[in-house]
Formats: C-alpha cells, structure tokens, sequence
C-alpha cells in the first residue's frame, strides 16, 4: 500500500471515531441532564465559535511530514471535522473517588467493621462453639474446678543423733477446688520412749494467685507438759525455680507470738532418683522457760534426703539433718546437757495417696 493510501486510510478511521463520539456525547448527557441543562453546560455548547472551517490550500506543496500530501481538495475537505463540537473533558460528571465514599454506607459493605470492633452478627461464637451445646455423655466435658484431695507423708523416719534416738513424722493433706481448700499439716518427734512434741494445724486455703495461697486457721500444739493453742495465717505455694515456699505466723496467749518459715527444692539426678534440699527456720516473740524456748530466732534445720521413687507414690529415701540452736534457745540446751548443734541420720519412706 503506498503512502497517500495508508493516511487516507488511518483519517478515515479517526473521523468515524470522532462522528460516533459526537453522536453518542449529546445522548448521554441527555439521560442525566435536560436539553436546557445540555446548553448551559460548559463545553457542550453546540455553535462553531471558531468560525468556519479552514479548507486546504490547493497549492500548497506537499512535503514527506504531511499526511495529506497526494489527496484532492474533495477529500480532504471531506475529512475536515472542524465542526466538531467543543469536547470540554471539565464538564464530563465527577468520577473521583471522593463520589466513591459512599459506597461505605451499602448495607453490609462497611469495611471499618471488618479491620476490628465489633464482630458482625453473623460472626462465629468466640469459643468456636457455634451456638451448638455440650452433649449428654458423662465426663467429656472439661471439669476444671471439681473438689479434689491428696494426703502426702513427706517425711515418716527413724533417725540416730548425738543427743538421742527416735522417730518424727511430717504430713499434709488437703481437700477442696482450685480456689479453696482444706489444708491440714501436722508434724513431731518421739524420743526417750515419749512424745517430745508436736502440731497439728488446720487451715482454710485460698488461691490469691498463680500457685499461691493465703492460710487461715489454728494450731494445736502436742507433746509433753502444757499444749497451747495458736491462731495460724501465713502464705504458702511455688516460687520461681520450683521452690517450694511455707511462711505462717501464729499468735497465742498472754501475747505469745511465733513464725515458721520453711523452704525445699527437689533436685532430679533421674525420673526416681532424688535429692531434696529442705531448710527450716523457727522465731518465737518471747522466752519460754516451760518449752525451754528463747526469743527471738531459736533454731534452724537443714537437711538433705535421697529418695529412689519405686513408684510416684512410694520411695524410700536415706540422708542426714542437721539442727543449731540459738541465742537463748542454745543457752537452754547447754543447761540440760544437750548438745547444741545437734547431727542426725535418719532413713524412711514417703508416701501419698
């Protein structure tokens, strides 16, 4: 195809184009508008204000950049689309996105309340339940709060010390939920074919926090000569490190006052084998000379037992305790002829149930 033929060809195209944009521009704008808002719009206004179209000059010679060298007068006057209304782009209807805004008000469409808030109703239920209820089947539900108990010999030995040969025990048991229990503690030594002393204490248990609990109740001492009677509070659970922590206080008559603090750690050289480090502090507010007890702090006790767990509930164990007296408490012990640091094997069994 030689050149004159392609551009008559493309402008032939361009100006079916601009007659079918021309035809169509008035119809749309007719739909929205009436004819007397069509002529007040700007840009759409109808009349040449250009004056008439400027026709090619015949003798104007044709040069290689313009496309209508080689085409008749005819034909190029044919092309002309100078009457062309004027397409003012400014007045085509606003398409920006601010008259997109409210599309945010469709019903159901809102998309601030699917980045947060409040959930749609038809939303599923938060525990993924979907409204659906637990069933009828016995024990397939999660009962997490049910009263449970457990009774824990810790301690039930013989031991052999330089101031005498005998036995003592130390026990626990509790009843009750996760919130509250029954605590019950008690604990003693024999001696000299006799109850040298003991205590039995029992306390209502309230969870305060993750593995702690406040403690509440009373303390009954036991043994030989006179058995006072003791209000008990103190705090008890799992300290960091797996510490096993006890601290009560205890108030008596004629203002006697006294505090126990106790602390034991378990050491695993294996799943049955272990080491368990417990240490034990006593203070008391005022001397006794009945109890041959001094103020302030009496006494401490360490001791170290190895246990072999044949199972969780039963494990032998064999190890040494070691007790020092103080202060006035010590000064007692010298007047009875007892020795005042005090070494003693023992062995014996733990058990819970």
């Amino acid at each position: 195809m030689s050149t004159p033929r392609r551009f008559r060809s493309i402008f032939a195209r361009r100006s079916m184009l601009l007659i079918a944009m021309q035809l169509a521009l008035p119809m749309l704008a007719s739909a929205q508008n009436s004819p007397a808002d069509i002529q007040s719009m700007p840009g759409m206004d109808s009349t040449n204000k250009s004056g008439p179209p400027t026709s090619a000059t015949p003798d104007a010679p044709a040069t290689s950049s313009d496309p209508t060298s080689g085409m008749s007068p005819e034909e190029i006057k044919g092309m002309d689309h100078g009457d062309t209304p004027d397409m003012d782009h400014g007045s085509m209807p606003d398409t920006s996105h601010d008259s997109m805004s409210d599309m945010g008000s469709m019903s159901g469409m809102k998309i601030d309340s699917m980045q947060g808030g409040r959930p749609p109703p038809n939303a599923r239920s938060p525990d993924y339940s979907d409204g659906i209820d637990y069933g009828s089947m016995k024990g397939m539900d999660m009962h997490d709060d049910a009263p449970l108990g457990m009774l824990l010999i810790d301690q039930l030995e013989a031991f052999h010390g330089s101031d005498a040969n005998g036995q003592s025990w130390e026990a626990e048991g509790w009843y009750g939920a996760d919130s509250n229990k029954v605590w019950v503690r008690t604990e003693g030594e024999r001696s000299h074919d006799k109850l040298e002393d003991g205590d039995v204490e029992a306390l209502w248990n309230h969870n305060i926090a993750t593995y702690w609990g406040s403690q509440l109740g009373v303390r009954q001492d036991v043994g030989a000569g006179r058995n006072p009677t003791w209000a008990a509070f103190g705090l008890q659970g799992l300290a960091p490190y797996w510490f096993q922590l006890e601290t009560t206080g205890y108030v008596g008559t004629s203002g006697r006052t006294a505090a126990r603090l106790r602390a034991e750690y378990e050491l695993l050289f294996s799943q049955r084998l272990i080491l368990q480090p417990e240490a034990e502090v006593n203070l008391y507010g005022k001397d006794d000379p009945v109890w041959r007890i001094g103020s302030g702090l009496s006494d401490v006790a360490f001791g170290l037992r190895l246990r072999y767990e044949i199972h969780r509930q039963f494990a032998p164990y064999i190890g040494v305790n070691w007790v020092r007296r103080i202060g006035t408490t010590a000064e007692y012990a010298r007047q009875d002829g007892q020795p005042v640091l005090d070494r003693q094997i023992l062995a014996g069994v733990r058990i819970w149930l």
